[in-house]
């Protein structure tokens, strides 16, 4: 008989989505899974479907990504509700909303629990130094749980040491073999194609994207997915594409040349790891996640300030970059250290060991 595992997950979209669809489905091999999710606008249309036919769902009702005490509280009620039911081997929470009412609902002495942030709250620049430190320690006082936290990356794991000595991580990583095979793209220095992927949203910094192809009027500028801040990206330049699934989005990055992400702030995005895999020159804000995966100007490049960011993209135009050479230095990174296939592996191996 299997042992059972139940994944809650508020941030059911993205990369984080990409994420699940993957750890779950090799999981689902030894354990039998249970996904306890929340609908946002990027969680694809029958989304069931990326998932193999034995791996169950539930949605929880009252999970909402910003702060309501009342509708947190519904949350938890429903996560109390739904382990005294399902009564699992291990429960593992993702995103700090699920981190937040988990640890609250369930007592981690009685269950074997792991919380992956993909990001932590107080890491937010959207929100006001009070509030980044009462996340803080809101984190603090939950670390307390026994709950371990299961970092993404190098950089989310040392923010966790901060608050836990609980700790490890195991980096995000892709399927390869589901990246299409379309062959590489010849580099375009002249008019090059700059092509972003994610939700039009503060985090991923859509008002640096558009000062950005303001700045290059001749070229073109795709942003792969939509959001709530659509209406900063007003560049003559810019085209969005809107939500599209994992293939097409794939499909639409192989167009590019470069695969600029300015986020504010990361967990470790599956998007960069696609875009390096796929042979595309990658410049990203010196953030957590994304410079545990980029070595500055080896792998591709790293930027703090929009000054960084255009006196890169003259440099590629101008040839002063080998480009060549950094791409295929990506590619080999992902394939040595970001494939699905160890991240899984590692995962499993957690598993394994706490359920013995």
């Amino acid at each position: 008989m299997k042992k059972k595992i139940l994944y809650i997950a508020e941030a059911f979209g993205g990369g984080v989505f990409t994420y699940f669809t993957e750890l779950a489905n090799a999981v689902a091999e030894e354990y039998e899974v249970l996904i306890a999710y929340a609908k946002r606008a990027e969680t694809p249309e029958n989304f069931e479907r990326f998932f193999r036919p034995d791996i169950r769902f539930v949605e929880i009702l009252h999970f909402q990504r910003s702060v309501n005490p009342l509708q947190d509280f519904k949350a938890m009620q429903e996560i109390r509700h739904l382990v005294r039911e399902y009564d699992p081997d291990i429960i593992h929470l993702h995103s700090s909303k699920a981190g937040f009412c988990g640890r609250m609902a369930i007592n981690c002495k009685k269950h074997r629990v792991y919380y992956t942030p993909h990001g932590y709250a107080f890491l937010k620049q959207d929100d006001s130094a009070l509030k980044r430190k009462i996340y803080f320690l809101a984190e603090k006082v939950l670390s307390m749980s026994h709950a371990k936290v299961i970092g993404v990356s190098k950089g989310e794991y040392e923010e966790a040491l901060k608050l836990t000595k609980n700790a490890m991580y195991i980096n995000n990583g892709i399927d390869i073999t589901k990246i299409p095979k379309s062959g590489k793209k010849e580099f375009d220095r002249e008019h090059p194609v700059i092509c972003t992927l994610g939700r039009i949203s503060f985090p991923k910094n859509p008002s640096m994207f558009n000062r950005i192809a303001e700045s290059f009027p001749e070229w073109k500028f795709i942003w792969i997915g939509d959001g709530d801040l659509r209406s900063e990206l007003t560049a003559s330049n810019i085209e969005i594409t809107g939500w599209m699934d994992r293939e097409e989005a794939t499909e639409q990055l192989a167009r590019a040349d470069v695969f600029l992400i300015p986020s504010l702030w990361e967990g470790l995005p599956v998007a960069l790891l696609e875009a390096m895999y796929q042979e595309k020159l990658c410049i990203a804000s010196r953030v957590i996640g994304n410079r545990d995966v980029m070595i500055d100007g080896k792998n591709g490049f790293l930027a703090d300030r929009y000054e960084d960011y255009v006196r890169i993209l003259k440099d590629v135009s101008s040839g002063k970059i080998p480009v060549e050479e950094i791409q295929k230095r990506a590619k080999q990174d992902v394939i040595e250290s970001y494939s699905t296939t160890k991240m899984c592996g590692e995962y499993l191996r957690v598993y394994r060991e706490d359920t013995k």
